[in-house]
């Protein structure tokens, strides 16, 4: 079926686009975008895909769910538009950026500016009812998700993925440690943040590795 996504994506994930679970998953998706608000806008399901392009990927950061507020989903996990306050999980990101690389804290939660250098910002569920937290979970986004970490997993090299809570580790478990960089702590949450993401220099870490591999750092402004 005919999907709009960049096309380095399409090519890698074409084969998915086929299968029963997808097509029964874009019938739901579209059904949902007739009968309730759904975010984020349609247009930027795929956003996250689109600004880092398969060959461009160097970090994975693994999100759950998009945010279900309105005006705050735009296709990038843990990303908010300009002009929208932080929320509290993208706060402590920025809290733990400036700690490790002594960075200040951006104006922008925009995160479009990671993407734009390899990070792709990757939900496991694509869309949300507004202001119902894991309306559209169990659909199928989740198959599809795991079909790009398989593929990144399998196909390239030197990767970091940035696997934060029970929740994105469970999704990572098959990522091939001898191949890539896998970092794992609680979730930036406030329940739980200061159970070991403060202070766990993923980051650096990250940079460190790209380096290392002959690639080059992510400027996490």
């Amino acid at each position: 079926m005919e999907v709009k996504i960049e096309p380095s994506w399409k090519l890698k994930l074409k084969d998915e686009f086929e299968k029963e679970y997808f097509i029964k998953l874009s019938e739901f998706v579209r059904n949902e975008y007739k009968a309730n608000t759904i975010y984020p806008t349609g247009s930027l399901i795929f956003n996250s895909f689109n600004l880092c392009p398969y060959e461009k990927v160097k970090a994975v950061i693994v999100g759950q769910d998009p945010y279900h507020g309105q005006g705050q989903a735009h296709g990038l996990c843990f990303s908010v538009r300009d002009g929208i306050s932080f929320p509290p999980s993208l706060i402590n990101i920025f809290k733990e950026i400036e700690s490790d690389l002594k960075i200040k804290r951006p104006k922008s939660g925009n995160l479009e500016r990671w993407a734009s250098q390899g990070v792709l910002l990757l939900n496991a569920t694509l869309t949300v009812r507004a202001d119902q937290a894991g309306s559209h979970q169990k659909k199928g986004w989740e198959e599809f998700t795991d079909s790009v970490i398989r593929s990144l997993n399998e196909e390239k090299q030197n990767l970091v993925f940035f696997l934060w809570g029970a929740y994105a580790q469970k999704k990572g478990e098959s990522i091939d440690r001898s191949r890539h960089l896998v970092l794992e702590s609680v979730h930036p949450s406030p329940l739980s943040a200061s159970r070991g993401f403060f202070g766990n220099k993923h980051f650096s870490r990250c940079n460190d590795y790209l380096v290392e591999n002959g690639n080059s750092p992510i400027n996490w402004m």
